[in-house]
């Protein structure tokens, strides 16, 4: 059963980490290739609730760089996999306005994925509604090394003094800029870590963790997860007092009176009494 969820408080931008492929097979006695290729249809699934929700961006962890110590049968699986993805729905990615985007190391990956993917973000480069952005060969350690790196050369360029990197400069270099953080991160299979994910971007985000495994995570899943988003109190830092005093309406401003007695007519009330 869906539960409900308040359309206009919803997560600007979800990333997911899907977990739980190689145990939703193992329960059925399944290759773990059986359970990734399962585990595509939830991102099928995923897609389409966030573009229904009108969701704008949306992040999924893919392949990690800690994934090429996997077998080699398997690391060929999910490539092939990659590659079936994105043949048989870039149709329905760029007829409905998502835009697809890859944030990784994309150097280890396969030519012909590295070429299927430059065509997908070619064809949907335009679309506007969705921003997919799909986490490949992606370390949330190396996305900050990375960053440092890029600031320091340019430091040393005499481009920029050490003084002015700041932390919206420093986001700057990420691989997700100019995407917002995530308002809401989605876990699978019950474990109870982030596992080197976006972890700058992290900062302030919700965490839910379901013990779904990924196979299984379905529309109902991620009512469930928004819900529980829009239970909490998002305070950035402050305190609860701050942000009920935030919330409170402006006051209207008086009339200006003069010294005479009378009131300043472009402050008062243009309907009048």
């Amino acid at each position: 059963m869906t539960v409900e969820i308040d359309k206009n408080r919803l997560p600007q931008h979800i990333a997911v980490i899907m977990d739980g492929n190689g145990r939703w097979a193992a329960k059925r006695r399944l290759g773990r290739i059986r359970g990734h290729r399962q585990g595509v249809q939830a991102v099928k699934e995923l897609v389409r609730s966030c573009r229904e929700l009108k969701i704008p961006y949306l992040t999924i962890f893919a392949f990690s760089t800690e994934n090429w110590g996997r077998p080699g049968e398997e690391i060929e699986g999910l490539m092939g996999l990659l590659r079936q993805y994105i043949r048989s729905e870039l149709k329905e990615i760029r007829d409905n306005g998502v835009r697809i985007k890859v944030a990784g190391d994309l150097s280890r990956l396969p030519a012909d994925v590295l070429e299927q993917i430059d065509y997908a973000l070619v064809q949907t480069a335009n679309n506007k509604d969705l921003l997919l952005t799909i986490c490949l060969s992606y370390s949330g350690r190396e996305d900050i090394l990375r960053a440092t790196r890029r600031l320091a050369e340019r430091a040393r360029a005499g481009e920029l003094l050490p003084e002015q990197i700041d932390a919206t400069l420093f986001s700057e270099q990420l691989y997700t800029h100019p995407e917002p953080d995530p308002d809401l991160l989605i876990r699978t299979s019950g474990e109870q870590r982030i596992s080197n994910f976006l972890l700058w971007q992290l900062a302030y985000t919700e965490i839910y963790v379901t013990a779904a495994l990924w196979p299984d995570f379905d529309k109902d899943e991620l009512y469930r997860a928004i819900a529980a988003f829009q239970s909490r109190e998002r305070r950035m830092g402050l305190t609860g007092e701050q942000l009920a005093a935030q919330a409170q309406p402006e006051p209207d401003e008086p009339p200006m009176e003069h010294t005479d007695g009378t009131t300043d007519p472009s402050n008062s009330d243009p309907m009048g009494s």
